[in-house]
């Protein structure tokens, strides 16, 4: 199979799983794909000039040259198995319901700035940048730079964090909540998909991670998942677990919490034992940390700020009430705390539209701009400490294109 018609592939199966009006996943192109997963593809990679405008999609689609194959499918392998294919088949039943299992599955392929599969990508830059040191040859993966233990590890890491998203789109159930006896059908068996293919790619992690034979290695990504864990019960919450601001802390205090537990921790300690399974020293290992943990953090700011860039509000789409624009304006105008107590039932019973008008004037925007140019700076710091290379490079460009709003 060409490079070309690999693509191709990709890209029907990525038309195919846009949930919507008459579309499902098209297993036989799944199939396809699947048959060529382990392809590797080996091509010179002309990095973007300092000059041009920083561009998203160009800077990883160059990132994902320079190690080697499109690590945007570093995950397939396990996501095209015969458990995860007969989960797709039944997915297609929950097509035209309101099951966030479908929001969930469409982010999978979204080519963006959330797109969940480009954390594979960075742990392998990173691992490309730092190098190895006394490391055996065979375990050495020549045309991309990276050992092949530290492309299990960029593995587990898209299989533990798109788990964990899996895993939040399950729905509380209530008795009486849904008065159709079909959507309350879909609501529990979409519950069913979603905690067995969310089990079902933390236990192949776990399994991967077994392989590697890496007692410390082990210990640091369980701890990673234990943090997940744990952000999911800080603060208040609806009765479908989403979260709302807590009146009286700090907005930066608890924005941090937040979101070194669900997404610095495990990029954080996926960049440290990359480096650690590449044989260097604790120090360098620390600043892998701390390279991961900023860079999520400038990730989560970036994300956040989409839905407050343009002025006007999209009826009927919701915004996570705890992102750093929200929680650093409510911090200068407690007033808004009116509207956003109407969410202790539901989210939903917040008027989003008032609440996005109210944000847009405010600080928080300003205040959101400079955190995520704050913890991109560190990152870029701690990048600094590693040799100049095409891979030290490309994170840079990747840092840069994230900040491009």
């Amino acid at each position: 199979m060409s490079f070309n018609h690999f693509f191709r592939v990709s890209r029907r199966i990525s038309s195919c799983i846009v949930i919507g009006e008459n579309s499902a996943f098209n297993l036989q192109n799944v199939a396809i794909l699947g048959k060529y997963s382990r392809l590797q593809i080996s091509t010179s990679c002309t990095l973007s000039s300092t000059n041009q405008r920083p561009d998203w999609n160009r800077a990883v689609s160059e990132a994902e040259k320079i190690v080697g194959y499109p690590t945007s499918f570093l995950s397939l392998r396990w996501l095209l198995s015969d458990e995860i294919a007969n989960v797709a088949l039944h997915l297609r039943k929950l097509v035209g319901s309101n099951h966030p299992l479908l929001k969930t599955a469409k982010s999978l392929i979204y080519n963006g700035r959330n797109n969940m599969q480009a954390w594979g990508l960075i742990v392998l830059l990173i691992s490309k940048a730092a190098g190895h040191r006394n490391v055996d040859d065979m375990e050495e993966d020549k045309a991309a730079g990276v050992l092949y233990s530290q492309r299990a590890l960029a593995e587990v890491t898209e299989m533990i964090r798109t788990s964990h998203l899996v895993h939040k789109g399950l729905v509380n159930i209530y008795a009486g909540q849904y008065q159709e006896p079909s959507e309350l059908n879909d609501m529990a068996f979409g519950n069913k998909i979603a905690l067995l293919s969310g089990d079902y790619l933390l236990c192949t992690s776990c399994a991967e991670l077994a392989a590697l034979r890496n007692n410390d290695i082990v210990d640091l990504m369980s701890s990673a998942v234990r943090d997940q864990a744990v952000s999911e019960f800080l603060g208040q919450r609806d009765k479908q677990n989403n979260p709302l601001p807590s009146c009286g802390k700090s907005a930066l205090a608890d924005w941090t919490t937040r979101n070194v537990l669900s997404a610095g921790s495990l990029l954080g300690k996926s960049c440290q034992g990359t480096l650690k399974l590449a044989g260097h020293t604790n120090q360098v290992q620390e600043q892998g940390y701390k390279f991961g943990k900023h860079l999520a953090l400038a990730w989560q700011a970036c994300l956040e700020l989409e839905p407050f860039i343009s002025s006007k509000y999209i009826p009927g789409s919701v915004f996570n009430l705890t992102s750093a624009p929200v929680l650093f304006h409510l911090e200068r105008d407690p007033s808004l705390y009116t509207e956003i107590e109407k969410g202790l039932d539901t989210i939903h019973a917040v008027d989003y539209q008032k609440v996005h008008e109210i944000v847009s004037k405010g600080p928080g925007i300003e205040l959101t701009k400079e955190l995520q140019r704050e913890h991109s700076q560190k990152a870029l710091e701690v990048l600094n400490s590693f040799q100049d290379s095409d891979a030290r490079t490309a994170l840079s460009n990747i840092i840069f294109a994230m900040g491009e709003l």
